[in-house]
């Protein structure tokens, strides 16, 4: 394995940086792309058929410039959806990144779980099959916020999200039949833990899940052993369009010095 061969994250926007957060806790010396399909923001708003063919392509694309070691589609509805063809395609380990209820059944008393992701991402097969292996006890209730998604966007560009904001974009998951009991709620969006001080703020008695540690793990698991660089190198984001530049910052915050479009 060459030293120098990166970990890849690939998300529409930059909600995956809160996967590659904890990964880069586990593996400071891990070289990274990370990269940001905006001319395709947000994934959410996309087909399905769009989905499974753009993001397999794309990571294609990307494998043969960057020659990483492993590849994390940091994003639910990527992953919830192209997954599967995404290995098919790749000689290389892949990382999905799907909703956590299975901590969240462990976590909830009521037995009541929220889903909130992208309008694609709770009507996925995948979440009800979670739910059948995890959680067959519990009551799930599910809602798509995409205005959520944008906040956060805004959020790590420098405008302010306020918690009212962000209150009314997650309200109608409590206000959803059978939610009254809800004590867990599931963040299925990689962008919304970036939320996680306003939403604590607006509901402070719910505990938001999400699986950002979890997947770190298993990344740091998949390349156990592997050498590294003798020193760490400075983080590449890629974005297919150009971003906005507020967020050139926020990216230095999470070690990408190194900003390009594709």
């Amino acid at each position: 394995m060459d030293p120098s061969a990166p970990l890849i994250f690939l998300d529409s926007g930059v909600g995956g940086l809160s996967v590659l957060a904890p990964t880069r806790a586990l593996l400071p010396g891990a070289p990274i792309v990370y990269v940001a399909d905006s001319a395709a923001y947000p994934y959410g708003q996309l087909s399905e058929a769009e989905i499974a063919a753009r993001v397999p392509a794309l990571l294609g694309r990307l494998v043969e410039r960057f020659q990483p070691r492993l590849a994390v589609i940091a994003c639910n509805t990527a992953s919830t959806i192209a997954l599967d063809r995404v290995r098919d395609a790749l000689d290389l380990p892949v990382v999905g990144t799907v909703p956590a209820i299975k901590p969240a059944a462990a976590l909830s008393k009521s037995r009541v779980i929220g889903v909130l992701g992208t309008t694609a991402t709770v009507r996925q097969p995948y979440v009800d099959d979670l739910a059948a292996r995890f959680a067959t006890d519990c009551t799930i209730v599910r809602h798509g916020s995409p205005e959520l998604v944008d906040l956060a966007e805004a959020k790590l560009a420098g405008d302010a999200a306020g918690v009212d904001a962000v209150r009314a974009a997650v309200q109608p998951l409590f206000d959803a039949l059978g939610a009254q009991a809800m004590d867990t709620v599931v963040l299925a969006c990689t962008h919304f833990p970036l939320l996680h001080e306003e939403l604590r703020a607006a509901f402070p008695t719910i505990v938001f899940v999400d699986g950002g540690e979890g997947i770190a793990r298993r990344i740091a698991w998949l390349i156990r052993d592997q050498p590294w660089p003798p020193a760490p190198t400075p983080g590449i984001a890629v974005f297919t369009a150009p971003p906005r530049a507020p967020l050139l910052s926020a990216l230095a915050r999470f070690g990408l010095d190194d900003v390009r479009t594709l």
